[in-house]
């Protein structure tokens, strides 16, 4: 397995109007491809139907223009997206990597409700074997406490198990969509993604999807290298959500906010007070070592 880095990749989902944190994540991400030499994909994920809005999808190709930051491969368009690139053209590889599981005895059916997770009560469905064709059952991965291997960016690894709550984490929705996790993890081994880049918030979600990955014996996961950067904060410390309010990126344009006034913002936010210009000077003040 080679360690050069050839393909990353930015994958937002339209749930919602591109904040200034996005923006940062991309530009870190253009970064590290830029100076390996890689390809940057664009890669929507719009599997989530009750929440993709069509709205959304066209503000990222806005967003992305507007603020001048490059991918090499992916839709082109809104309409090319929707033709060729959502990961509804994408759903067989997704069903037979939970056919695999399931052969595997690896998934177990859920049926808890909303209420039930939300209060933190354990699911026990594990025990009861359930089975998997239940209506409006969730699927489940059976999981475990073993260190998986993570490589960052420059390479070097950290072990690191599933945190309590992600154990046994859904795979397949009730409404009989797969989950994030699984359709994630597919993508990014189906375009031979060699680098991730995600807030420190996705933690949890690296660690998750090696362990799927492992379960599908998909040992070509653990080559690929990940970097988590810290976040952008509101001024009460929350973290940055998808909204139309003062941190979204529709809102800065539609009120004349320049490219450069844009990028200023985004630096004043980590105490950086001088005129940044584009994504490439953003990153250097974000950190210089990228």
């Amino acid at each position: 397995m080679t360690d050069t880095i050839s393909n990353t990749r930015i994958a937002p989902t339209p749930s919602g109007f591109l904040h200034v944190g996005n923006i940062l994540s991309f530009a870190i991400t253009s970064a590290l491809a830029k100076k390996n030499n890689a390809k940057v994909l664009l890669r929507i994920d719009d599997l989530d139907r009750a929440r993709a809005n069509d709205q959304y999808v066209q503000d990222i190709f806005d967003t992305l223009n507007y603020l001048e930051i490059p991918w090499h491969t992916g839709p082109k368009d809104a309409q090319d997206f929707r033709d060729n690139w959502s990961q509804t053209h994408r759903m067989g590889l997704y069903h037979d990597a939970l056919d695999r599981l399931c052969n595997k005895g690896l998934v177990f059916a859920c049926t808890c409700s909303r209420q039930q997770i939300k209060n933190s009560r354990p699911c026990t469905c594990l025990e009861k074997h359930i089975p998997l064709d239940t209506e409006n059952a969730a699927w489940r991965l059976i999981t475990d406490d073993e260190e998986l291997a993570i490589r960052n960016y420059n390479g070097e690894i950290t072990y690191a198990s599933l945190p309590q709550e992600m154990q046994n984490f859904v795979i397949r929705r009730r409404d009989g969509i797969p989950a994030y996790q699984l359709a994630s993890m597919v993508d990014d081994l189906h375009y031979n993604i060699d680098l991730i880049v995600r807030g420190q918030d996705l933690w949890s979600s690296t660690i998750a999807q090696h362990q799927l990955a492992l379960a599908l014996g998909e040992g070509k996961f653990g080559h690929i290298r990940f970097h988590h950067h810290s976040l952008l904060t509101e001024a009460s410390g929350q973290k940055l959500s998808k909204s139309t309010g003062s941190t979204s990126i529709k809102y800065l344009r539609e009120r004349g906010k320049s490219q450069q006034d844009i990028y200023t913002m985004i630096g004043k936010m980590i105490d950086f007070d001088q005129q940044i210009n584009n994504w490439e000077e953003l990153v250097f003040v974000t950190d210089p070592s990228l």
